[in-house]
């Protein structure tokens, strides 16, 4: 692993867990930012926590702990689903600018990721 990937990669990782917590333990304010609603049941907040995040923390954490150029690739792999998911949103669900917004992110992370391991 170069210098660069050296520095980047952990970064990216550390990244997915800082936003994975806030999914985690603040599902409310991360539905807030996101435009949800909590419905009737508990459901709403607990997909948050899980998809949006301990999913990520795992992620993360997994890649911290491996160590190995796969292992931050499949970093890039989930960030680049989550971009191919919200291009998909905005071509089907209509645009806005919070949502270009987070598809350049999801794109950013996908393609630094991908870039520095494959």
């Amino acid at each position: 692993m170069d210098l660069l990937a050296s520095y980047l990669n952990p970064a990216l990782a550390l990244f997915s867990i800082a936003l994975g917590l806030f999914g985690w333990f603040a599902p409310r304010y991360t539905m807030a930012v996101v435009d949800l609603q909590p419905g009737p049941t508990p459901m709403g907040p607990s997909e948050v926590r899980a998809a949006s995040g301990a999913l990520f923390v795992g992620l993360g954490l997994g890649a911290l702990i491996l160590g190995t150029p796969l292992a931050y690739a499949m970093v890039g792999f989930a960030w680049g689903g989550a971009a191919i998911g919200r291009l998909t949103s905005l071509v089907l669900d209509g645009q806005s600018r919070k949502k270009w917004g987070f598809f350049a992110c999801e794109a950013a992370v996908a393609a630094l990721a991908l870039g520095l391991n494959l």
